[in-house]
């Protein structure tokens, strides 16, 4: 049976994978420029701070242009993790700020990095805008991804951690103290093929990132502590060592699938 907690598992893909699916698509021709901004903001309001020729912080829109020279495989994905930094170009403050955020874009000889702000209106309301800040990357950094898995060999590990994982949380009883979860993975079962990549990716790409993307909203739903206490330290260490292997293979699954070689 479906819950709030599934629905919402399935709507909110990492905002940097967004911005690389359709920036990689846009350089290989697949998609006009007049459609990015859009698509990777979606209905937040997305702002470039210390971007190459700029002195203060500017739309998404008129930002785009300083990638419109490099190719797709320039524009990459990385999620790096603390004890997983893969895909980051050696230390830096690019590479600090990365591991921060959890995730960053690497496009060509810069870094760009998602930075969420929550203001609230007078009314009371709450909103968010997304500051992307750029970074200049060492001129002699190593290149990024080289020694990622492709998406054949994400799909394979992320299948055998979920059926790992799923075991290993029937056994810690999850669903007592997390029961919208239960929910959350039946929808992670069921992928109904829709899919937030453009045009341009392959049907192997298209499958790993919806369920990927699902999966990553669950992870995070999973690593919030149970209301009411419900969740003693034993219990969380069990569920976050339960949940470890099957963090990692979704972050390198959405690598994978956003970095995956574009078809016209």
């Amino acid at each position: 049976m479906s819950t709030p907690a599934a629905g919402a598992a399935i709507l909110a893909p990492r905002r940097s994978s967004r911005f690389v699916a359709w920036v990689r698509a846009w350089r290989a021709g697949l998609v006009p420029f007049d459609e990015v901004a859009d698509a990777v903001a979606g209905t937040e309001e997305h702002l470039v701070a210390d971007a190459p020729g700029t002195w203060t912080d500017v739309p998404l829109r008129e930002a785009l242009p300083t990638l419109a020279k490099l190719s797709p495989d320039e524009i990459r994905l990385v999620l790096p993790a603390p004890g997983d930094p893969r895909g980051l170009p050696g230390p830096g403050d690019f590479a600090g700020a990365a591991l921060l955020a959890g995730e960053a874009v690497i496009a060509g000889a810069l870094g760009l990095i998602p930075e969420v702000r929550v203001h609230t209106s007078g009314s009371g309301d709450t909103f968010e805008t997304v500051l992307w800040r750029v970074h200049p990357l060492p001129a002699n950094a190593p290149a990024a991804c080289l020694t990622l898995p492709g998406a054949a060999e994400a799909e394979a590990e992320l299948a055998a951690a979920l059926a790992d994982t799923t075991a290993a949380l029937t056994r810690l009883d999850v669903a007592q103290w997390r029961p919208e979860l239960a929910g959350a993975l039946e929808a992670l079962r069921r992928p109904d093929g829709t899919t937030d990549l453009p045009p341009g990716f392959d049907p192997r790409s298209r499958r790993l990132f919806a369920r990927a993307a699902v999966l990553d909203r669950v992870l995070a739903l999973a690593g919030h502590a149970a209301p009411g206490g419900a969740v003693n330290n034993y219990e969380a260490q069990q569920r976050d060592a339960a949940l470890r292997p099957l963090t990692a293979a979704c972050r390198q699954a959405l690598v994978a699938a956003c970095n995956a070689p574009l078809r016209p």
